[in-house]
């Protein structure tokens, strides 16, 4: 079982905010974008999968070089900034969608997107097992899982009660405009996260919380 405790480190709480938000507006959006390039452009699905590589295989070459940077700048910076280059590559996505938008249009947001993806993954799992003692990683690691793909089912769940509330299937024009609505939503989302991860405490911080009590103790003890 989930010890409800670790939500008390707010390193913890706020590592799988983000992980909640991130998985929420980026399924939530390849779900329809993915549906964007075959029902309105036409596309096979091979054809659609393959244009949104340059966002979905960025993090083979971008999560190496981010994992190296992780414990220099510190993983909680990496997250913000990640989330953040997501958040503006999915509103600038919902910006430019149109039933006739030409796919060269839509690549430098797909590459932004990608690399806010590859920063955020590479030091979360480091960032949330750092908050827990060595016995309980097992448990933290299985609760960022969960949360991961809870974010994931809920946001293509929300984005899709957004899509049909707002757009549909009848026409091109119809679904592009549902499309952009949830995309934006998205990007708002995910944007949140970003304010998450900007408040997790950074490990020196985090030490010397720590470490006070015992300097306090130490001086009465003089």
């Amino acid at each position: 079982m989930l010890p409800l405790a670790f939500f008390r480190d707010r390193t913890f709480t706020l590592a799988n905010v983000s992980s909640l938000f991130m998985f929420f507006g980026m399924f939530g959006s390849i779900f329809f974008l993915a549906q964007f390039f075959q029902t309105v452009q036409g596309y096979s699905p091979l054809q659609s999968g393959l244009r949104i590589l340059p966002w979905t295989a960025m993090p083979i070459f971008i999560a190496p070089l981010a994992g190296a940077f992780s414990d220099r700048i510190g993983g909680q910076r990496l997250m913000a900034v990640g989330l953040t280059l997501q958040a503006i590559g999915l509103a600038w996505i919902a910006t430019i969608s149109t039933p006739t938008t030409p796919y060269s249009h839509i690549i430098l947001p797909f590459v932004l997107s990608g690399v806010g993806m590859s920063l955020f993954f590479a030091p979360v799992a480091n960032v949330v097992l750092s908050s827990v003692r060595p016995d309980q990683e097992g448990k933290a690691s299985g609760a960022n899982n969960a949360i991961r793909e809870l974010g994931g089912v809920f946001g293509v769940a929300v984005l899709a009660t957004v899509f049909t509330r707002v757009g549909g299937y009848q026409t091109a024009e119809s679904f592009v405009h549902g499309m952009t609505t949830a995309v934006y939503i998205g990007a708002g989302v995910v944007a949140l996260g970003a304010v998450a991860a900007a408040f997790i405490p950074s490990r020196r911080s985090v030490r010397e919380e720590a470490a006070a009590p015992i300097e306090s103790a130490r001086g009465v003890a003089a």
